[in-house]
């Protein structure tokens, strides 16, 4: 269990989740019905077997929001759709009106559903209690905001916001990679995407690039920015982080992973809990670094 994206949200750190535990039991995911296209809730972090709905070490918690979605493609509904339609219209002498159609295709979708596929998903947050941030496993913002619904549900109360910084975050992703001290522990690694300001300007992706090197100076000078930048913490953690304040490509080195060979984890709860344990550890170390580069801002209560 390794976050591979982080999609972040601020919420004051006075928050009370003393209400959390009923919370989570009341908005358990639910299997979806069979005239319902989708179903959201919470369910276990360590899995299908286990029962606890939430893992929390010290500040660190750990939610994950389930899915089940009915796989119901719009060109199948159309196709069956356009049939009707044609069999209608040999047996009338015309075709039927647009209020007709709505109402086949409404009985075709019910007919339907109870026999499509069931597609199960989940996307884990860790709540950061001491630091008041929540970090949603996925690059999308709609995915994070749903999750942070699904939070708010189960608490009733969850003011979380989206993360903002306080400077332009493109202009500090600029000034490390043209030469700017980078913050203590910080290298740059070997990806970054660049774009002209100019509407519908140029944009270059760069992969396995030395960032230093005199062709990414050049396309400084020309006037293009840094939106999105590959960063190394400590050689413990790599990450690219972009100018939506999103951290793509969240991967644990072997320097911090390593730390997981001294642990006795002799089962798979065991082993999870190190790992969220080892996770949410480096998280904390790597919000540190940035939240003072870039100023993100912080929740009011």
């Amino acid at each position: 269990m390794f976050f591979r994206n982080l999609t972040l949200f601020r919420f004051p750190v006075s928050l009370d989740i003393g209400t959390l535990g009923e919370g989570l039991a009341e908005a358990a995911l639910k299997p979806v019905g069979p005239l319902e296209l989708s179903s959201r809730g919470f369910v276990p972090p360590f899995g299908r077997d286990a029962e606890a709905l939430s893992h929390r070490i010290d500040d660190a918690l750990w939610l994950t929001v389930g899915g089940e979605d009915r796989l119901l493609p719009g060109a199948v509904v159309n196709d069956m759709l356009a049939q009707k339609i044609e069999e209608i219209e040999a047996r009338e002498g015309r075709k039927p009106g647009g209020r007709r159609r709505k109402q086949l295709k409404d009985d075709l979708v019910h007919e339907l559903l109870p026999r499509a596929f069931v597609k199960p998903s989940r996307t884990d947050a860790l709540v950061d209690l001491k630091l008041g941030v929540c970090a949603v496993d996925t690059s999308s913002r709609k995915t994070g905001e749903n999750v942070v619904s699904e939070i708010r549900r189960a608490l009733g109360s969850f003011p979380a916001l989206p993360l903002n910084a306080e400077v332009a975050p493109r202009s500090v992703l600029t000034g490390w990679i043209a030469g700017e001290a980078l913050p203590d522990g910080l290298s740059l690694g070997e990806e970054c995407e660049l774009k002209d300001p100019a509407d519908n300007g140029a944009i270059v992706k760069c992969q396995r690039q030395d960032l230093s090197s005199d062709e990414i100076a050049r396309h400084l000078e020309s006037g293009k920015q840094v939106t999105r930048l590959a960063l190394v913490l400590d050689d413990h953690v790599s990450f690219v982080l972009g100018d939506d304040l999103v951290v793509r490509k969240f991967k644990l080195l072997d320097g911090a992973v390593d730390q997981l060979e001294h642990t006795e984890a002799d089962d798979i709860a065991a082993e999870l809990d190190a790992r969220f344990a080892l996770m949410s550890g480096e998280f904390r170390r790597l919000f540190a670094v940035l939240e003072p580069a870039l100023k993100f801002s912080r929740a009011e209560a």
